[in-house]
């Protein structure tokens, strides 16, 4: 059967509930192609070849029996910071280069659980500090639109696999954007949910009070399917929120566009922003209007602090959480140390790359007596106003609609030398993980080079099936 890799989840799903396909020739099929594709993109740090195959075939016994889902059968990619019991899981980093964990992240276990097949894992920014995917110790991912180009990170590599239709769909993780940025960048769908809807446990923390995992896919559909299959609380993780959640799927297409309230916050349309990208979505809020939704300026006033406050929490917590990789337990261990502390020296330092060295340095100093209450605490009193500006703006609006990035995909190698230039790339993302709230990220149009445009799409805490059926109705009207 021609063309299975461009075929989405709902309609490989459709093809194997009717037998005209079995998962065994489909994995072969995503395999073969994934592969020959992952020299020029770098996509993926592993394939799970054996795995796979085996998984397949288990799923074609399910099916046989009548026991399908809309993943059964259906091979994905994942994010290598998530556990993946018996598969190295290396945080694209020297330091667990050869890690393969004994156990499974709780998202993985629900993907086995519906008998979805794990292709591979996934090239990331190491330890997903990165905006770019330049940081990964396995090689810089390329954009498959424009292979001179970065994919966005952390999630890189999983945006550039659903963009070069390796895979239908991937799991990637989102700490202060890092799968809505590579979406937009990728021109594909992601969707951050509120922090607490899907568990954490499993996945290698970065910062421990903003990560959370979410889809990535080619369209909104794809990505509810996703989003519902990996939700719901989880007692292995202290964040979970115990709470409903519902078949995104089920009434995706019901929703319209006509009263629905958008907020538009002056914030996010700022001086400095592409002027291309500023116009497409502008166009977009326009054609919106006339479809009978209504326009409402907002202000999100400390928004200009988001990225001084994430860049205080997010490395303080990282500087504690990559404090177990030094070299005793597990992972990497240099070689010709003289004693115990010369051993941690070396290994953190030969097995850490630059830019997570930078921040474990940065996170260390305002935790360090002295500066704590100077940065760290005023930093998190900043989080909670940044917070309150988004629950004050939903009393008076359903959504909030806005750029993902200030610009289209830059060209490789770039930014890289210019951290500060490099962290203002995530200014529109880093303020919805700060406030928790969930956000997805839509391809709206394309620039004068064909690189693709991202509009985000922010809800209230756990209004993850609105922000999707908005997305859902806006996928209708876009020519992408």
């Amino acid at each position: 059967m021609k063309d299975l890799h461009s075929k989405s989840i709902l309609e490989l799903h459709d093809l194997l509930k009717k037998r005209e396909l079995s998962s065994k020739e489909l994995t072969l099929s995503l395999l073969d192609n994934a592969k020959s594709l992952n020299s020029e993109i770098n996509s993926f740090i592993t394939f799970t070849d054996d795995l796979a195959i085996k998984q397949a075939e288990n799923a074609d016994k399910k099916i046989a029996n009548g026991d399908i889902s809309e993943l059964t059968g259906v091979p994905l990619g994942i994010k290598d910071l998530i556990s993946t019991a018996g598969v190295k899981t290396t945080c694209g980093s020297k330091i667990l280069s050869n890690y393969i964990p004994s156990y499974n992240a709780t998202v993985y276990n629900k993907l086995l659980d519906k008998g979805a097949i794990l292709l591979g894992k996934t090239n990331m920014d190491e330890f997903a500090m990165g905006s770019s995917n330049e940081t990964s110790y396995f090689g810089v991912v390329k954009n498959p639109v424009d292979t001179s180009r970065v994919p966005g990170g952390s999630s890189g590599g999983s945006a550039a696999a659903v963009a070069a239709k390796q895979c239908p769909a991937t799991l990637g993780s989102d700490t202060g954007g890092s799968i809505r940025q590579p979406a937009a960048f990728c021109g594909v769908v992601g969707i951050k949910p509120t922090y607490g809807r899907v568990s954490r446990y499993g996945l290698i923390a970065f910062a421990s009070s903003l990560d959370q995992i979410g889809p990535i896919a080619s369209n909104v559909k794809d990505c509810a399917v996703m989003l519902k299959e990996i939700s719901g609380y989880d007692p292995k993780d202290s964040t979970s929120v115990n709470i409903d959640v519902p078949n995104y799927l089920k009434n995706i297409d019901k929703d319209s566009l006509k009263g629905l309230k958008i907020g538009v916050p002056s914030e996010y349309f700022i001086e400095g922003i592409n002027k291309e990208v500023k116009d497409t979505i502008q166009k977009l809020l326009s054609n919106l209007s006339s479809q009978g939704a209504e326009l409402i300026e907002i202000s999100l006033p400390n928004t200009e602090y988001a990225v001084a406050v994430y860049y205080i929490i997010a490395p303080a917590e990282a500087s504690s959480n990559l404090a177990r990789f030094d070299g005793v337990k597990y992972g990497f261990r240099a070689d010709g140390y003289e004693d115990l502390t010369d051993m941690y020296k070396r290994t953190r330092a030969e097995g850490f790359g630059k830019e997570v060295q930078r921040r474990i340095m940065l996170g260390t100093y305002v935790l360090s007596s002295g500066y704590y209450d100077a940065y760290y605490l005023k930093a998190s009193k900043v989080r909670n106003l940044i917070k309150k500006d988004f629950t004050d703006s939903f009393k008076k609006v359903d959504v909030i609609m806005c750029p993902t990035a200030p610009t289209t995909a830059f060209k490789i190698g770039e930014k890289v030398d210019n951290p500060l230039e490099m962290y203002l790339n995530d200014i529109f993302t880093i303020p919805i993980n700060l406030a928790g709230v969930p956000a997805l990220s839509i391809p709206v149009g394309r620039d004068s080079n064909s690189l693709p445009i991202g509009m985000q799409i922010i809800g209230d805490f756990f209004q993850e099936e609105k922000i999707l059926n908005i997305a859902s109705n806006i996928e209708t009207l876009v020519k992408f």
